[in-house]
């Protein structure tokens, strides 16, 4: 079936300071399996006040290194898929804010990870994952690891809470199973609440009922996807990063837009983000 994103390209974030492909390896496969194009994109941050201190030298070499860096990943992904179209940028600004301006076109932004903890992720200059993944117009993937390609049969994990986030979730999550040809594993995670005026029965019930409708007609679009779904109890993040543990990646909904900080990204994205060993596919609404 012919997915909303095909064919649009998709967004790399190059970042010159990494030696790792993994982010880059990860785009280019898709999209040379979307048949798309490849925009990578090296941002290099504005000079520093120059009335005390000649910020000129440092900028200069930056812009080089960001040259070079386009130029090695743009030779590497043509060593890996040459039918790939590929084209490279190299732009005057702040990294997550050019990103984030850039993905109202793409049809994904792909961005390696550090595995910088919470907090250095909010107070490093070069950290893009939490901004880009809270203000970008279309799914961003945050690569920290490998796919699980030797596990068999290979399958995708969805996050699923009922909210419309969660549905985009969805959709993209059928869209990349059948593009790969493999399994789709719909979660819903029921945290028990300490105090509540209903049993832990009725609340199960009532997150198995909604998990089955909103997974329901999804077989009818997508014939080839094998769909499980299933509620599991426990901290939504611990639960759906173990049950990704061997996935091919976990795709989960965004809720809202966040501001530049990417506060608002949300406790559940921001600590799979971290916690997660596969790559993790965010999906805003629309």
């Amino acid at each position: 079936m012919t997915g909303t994103t095909e064919r649009r390209e998709i967004l790399v974030g190059v970042d010159p300071a990494k030696n790792s492909h993994l982010g880059l390896a990860w785009a280019a496969d898709e999209a040379h399996r979307r048949r798309s194009a490849l925009r990578l994109v090296v941002a290099v941050p504005p000079q520093h006040d120059t009335h005390h201190v000649d910020d000129t030298p440092r900028h200069q070499a930056q812009t080089s290194a960001g040259r070079e860096a386009l130029l090695a990943a743009m030779t590497w992904v043509h060593g890996r898929h040459p039918d790939v179209a590929i084209t490279t940028e190299l732009f005057d600004g702040f990294p997550a804010r050019v990103l984030a301006h850039l993905s109202r076109e793409a049809a994904m932004v792909v961005l390696g990870s550090r595995h910088l903890s919470r907090t250095e992720e909010f107070l490093s200059a070069g950290s893009l994952v939490v901004p880009v993944t809270a203000q970008a117009r279309c799914p961003v993937v945050v690569v920290g690891d490998a796919e699980h390609t030797t596990q068999d049969p290979p399958y995708l994990v969805v996050g699923i809470d009922g909210s419309e986030s969660s549905r985009a979730a969805l959709a993209l999550a059928f869209e990349e199973a059948d593009l790969r040809g493999c399994a789709l594993r719909a979660l819903a995670v029921w945290q028990p609440p300490v105090f509540s005026l209903h049993t832990g029965d009725t609340l199960f019930q009532t997150e198995r009922r909604l998990l089955a409708e909103t997974t329901a007609g999804w077989a009818e679009k997508y014939p080839d996807v094998r769909l499980t779904h299933e509620v599991l109890i426990g901290s939504p993040v611990e639960v759906l990063a173990e049950a990704a543990e061997h996935a091919l990646a976990l795709v989960v909904g965004r809720r809202g837009r966040g501001g530049y900080t990417g506060m608002r990204v949300g406790s559940v994205v921001h600590g799979l983000v971290h916690r997660a060993h596969c790559p993790v596919i965010t999906v805003p609404v629309g």
